[in-house]
């Protein structure tokens, strides 16, 4: 990698910036954990499973060393638009860091410019720097706001998330139909009710039930 860890972005970004991951230290644990459960780690069906596990941890966990420079790659324009700009059903994909397990769904991200606006594709980027990783469903909604803060200094940024989560179906209570919903709040989003009531009316028009 070749990121300025004191770059705002990076710094706004929370990065392991100077850390590589040790995929072989990650498939030597998986492998611990095969014959921990009593599986033989040599038979055919297992023996290239601890790399292939480690080879997916890298890209499942990207978002701990994406470039926030390349990422944005100037796509931030002056242009004369104060009006609500609205990007929902973002779907993303991340880890829970309390069991490992997945959890998914979808996101709803909108700012008022003050002076810039983003590249459309740079916001479902954004939402991925901040899902691929472990992560809990709120931290991350609050990420994504206030990254998107940093980068355009709108009037107000507002993210609603809608998650499904794995430890939740298919351990522990067991509920297949539970959804869980988040949202972070800034600027005139916060301050203003018919703002957010603008938002969150727009987000639930025509709205499908999130199930996988």
């Amino acid at each position: 990698m070749n990121i300025n860890c004191d770059d705002p972005l990076a710094l706004a970004a929370d990065l392991f910036c100077e850390q590589p991951m040790d995929t072989d230290s990650i498939a030597a644990a998986v492998k611990e954990i095969l014959n921990a459960i009593g599986e033989d780690s040599e038979r055919e069906g297992l023996i290239k499973t601890p790399q292939r596990v480690a080879n997916s941890y890298k890209e499942l966990l990207a978002g701990y060393r994406m470039d926030p420079r390349a990422l944005i790659n100037d796509a931030v324009f002056d242009v004369a638009y104060d009006q609500m700009v609205i990007v929902r059903d973002i779907e993303f994909y991340s880890l829970c860091e309390h069991h490992m397990l997945p959890f998914m769904g979808r996101a709803h991200v909108a700012y008022i410019p003050s002076d810039k606006v983003i590249g459309l594709s740079k916001i479902p980027r954004i939402v991925d720097l901040f899902s691929r990783r472990l992560q809990v469903q709120e931290r991350m909604t609050t990420q994504i706001a206030e990254y998107l803060d940093v980068v355009l200094k709108p009037k107000g940024v507002a993210v609603v998330v809608e998650g499904l989560h794995m430890c939740m179906m298919l351990r522990g209570v067991k509920k297949h139909d539970a959804r869980m919903t988040t949202s972070a709040m800034l600027g005139a989003f916060r301050r203003d009710i018919s703002t957010r009531m603008e938002f969150l009316d727009n987000i639930s028009r025509g709205a499908e039930r999130l199930n996988i």
